[in-house]
Formats: C-alpha cells, structure tokens, sequence
C-alpha cells in the first residue's frame, strides 16, 4: 500500500519573532516528512524586496510551490501556499465570497504530478470572526462547487486543507462532512482528524503562548478534508494527528497548531 503524507500550518504571517519561527516551521517539516504542504497567512512582495515566506520555508526543503494572493496591503501579498514534493503542472487562484467581511480570502488551486496518480490539491483560510459564520459557509459552497468543477470523479480524490476558523459543530464544517445541506445542495468530503485521529485535535489553544493573549476559547479549526475515498480506497484516512503543538528551540512554529494527515494513495 502506497501512503500520502499532508500537512496544514496558518503560519501567522510575521507575527512574533519570525526569524525563530520560520526555524522551527522548517525544523519541524523536517521532522514530519510531507509529501505535500498547505500553509495560510503567507506572505510574499509584489516587488523585489520583502519576505517571500514560502520560499524562505521550502528553500532547500525540496518542495515546489504554488502561491495565491487574497489581497495586497502596502506591496506585500497575504495568502495561501502549496507546497509539493511532486511538480506542479498548474495552478490556479479563486477569489472567494467576501459578502460583509472586510478581508478577502481565496483558494488556491495546485495539480501535481505524482508518479500514481495526478493529485489536486487545494488550500484555503476562511473569513476569521466568530461572527461571520454565513460568510464561511457562502465560502465552503463556493470552494465545494469549485472542486466538483475541477476534479472528475474518475480522478484521485482532492485534497482540501487549511485553516477554517470553524469547530466541527459548525454548519460550513458540518456541510463540508456531508451532515447539512446549504441552499439546496450538500457533499461530502471526510475529514481526516475527525475518522482517524489521535488525541483530542485541538489547534487553537491558550496553551500556546503566542496565542494566550487573545483569551479565545481552544478549539480544533484547522483541518485535512479528501473527497471519498474512491471505490479503489484512494483517499482513505489512515492517521492523523495535531502537530506542531511543541516548541522547536524554545519556539512554538505559529500561534496555531498544524494538522498532519495519512491518506491511502494506492491499493
């Protein structure tokens, strides 16, 4: 049996002291070895100077990269990377539902060229405030309806990671596990913590202490979904688990915690 390794980090743009994070980022990818890699809050210069943090976490790492802008403040993009072990055939960047929300959030799209199967992978970082719950879940349809799109049945199951800002009680979460319908329409992609997880999954926690100032309750809102598994048993969950969750040098990676997860590629 052929297994693929994901990982999800938010890594919190360049909060704190990001030099020391950015160490601990990449010491822990070493340690966990992803095939695949979806990170959020990234950024990168629309001009020649200026943090461009996916390169700077996959250099010499041996990924290659896919990058999506959700907006653009002041010559510096904020967004969400792919990162991949296999090459990137295409890429592609969907704005999602902004509705009231001040920020705009996107998708991003890579297909990868793994020697089983043509991959699609997807990562993406929903709108943040507890309430603006119907601007998520505008935004899961709309990422829903755009994977469907995208990805034939008859091909490896997608991939869908990033931070959702949403419990697994949540309807955009709920919609997303196929236990709700929204407008009409409903899915299903599985999730891999909540079928195969260790522990009790939590990724926003006080625990951390880049995050213990804003005395917002822990909860789990980061998350690996895949469609299926496919009637040969591709994207079955196999094991997942909370990551980043311990300081690497005296350092905590972000101030969330990540996910990383084991799928079944091959039969």
């Amino acid at each position: 049996m052929r297994s693929l390794r994901i990982v999800t980090l938010n890594i919190w743009n360049r909060g704190g002291p990001w030099e020391q994070r950015l160490a601990a980022i990449r010491a822990g990818l070493l340690d966990l070895d992803p095939d695949i890699v979806g990170l959020q809050e990234v950024l990168r210069p629309t001009t020649a100077e200026g943090p461009d943090q996916a390169r700077q976490i996959a250099d010499d790492l041996g990924y290659h990269i896919a990058y999506g802008a959700s907006f653009d403040s002041g010559g510096i993009e904020f967004g969400n990377a792919a990162l991949s072990r296999f090459p990137i055939t295409r890429s592609e960047v969907f704005a999602l539902p902004k509705l009231d929300a001040p920020e705009s959030r996107c998708l991003v799209f890579a297909e990868l060229d793994a020697p089983f199967a043509t991959i699609p992978f997807f990562v993406t970082h929903l709108s943040w405030r507890f309430s603006e719950g119907h601007v998520r879940e505008a935004q899961v349809k709309a990422i829903a309806e755009r994977v469907k799109a995208l990805c034939p049945i008859e091909g490896f199951p997608p991939v869908l990671v990033g931070d959702f800002n949403a419990v697994p009680e949540a309807d955009e979460i709920r919609y997303l596990k196929g236990l709700c319908s929204l407008g009409g329409r409903s899915v299903y992609f599985a999730d891999t913590f909540g079928i195969a997880g260790r522990g009790d999954g939590t990724t926003f926690t006080s625990r951390n202490p880049f995050a213990t100032d804003l005395r917002e309750p822990d909860r789990r809102i980061d998350y690996i979904f895949v469609r299926g598994p496919d009637q040969r048993g591709r994207g079955e969950p196999i094991d997942a688990h909370v990551c980043f969750d311990r300081p690497q040098g005296g350092v905590y990676a972000s101030d969330h915690y990540g996910v990383r997860a084991t799928i079944r590629a091959e039969t």
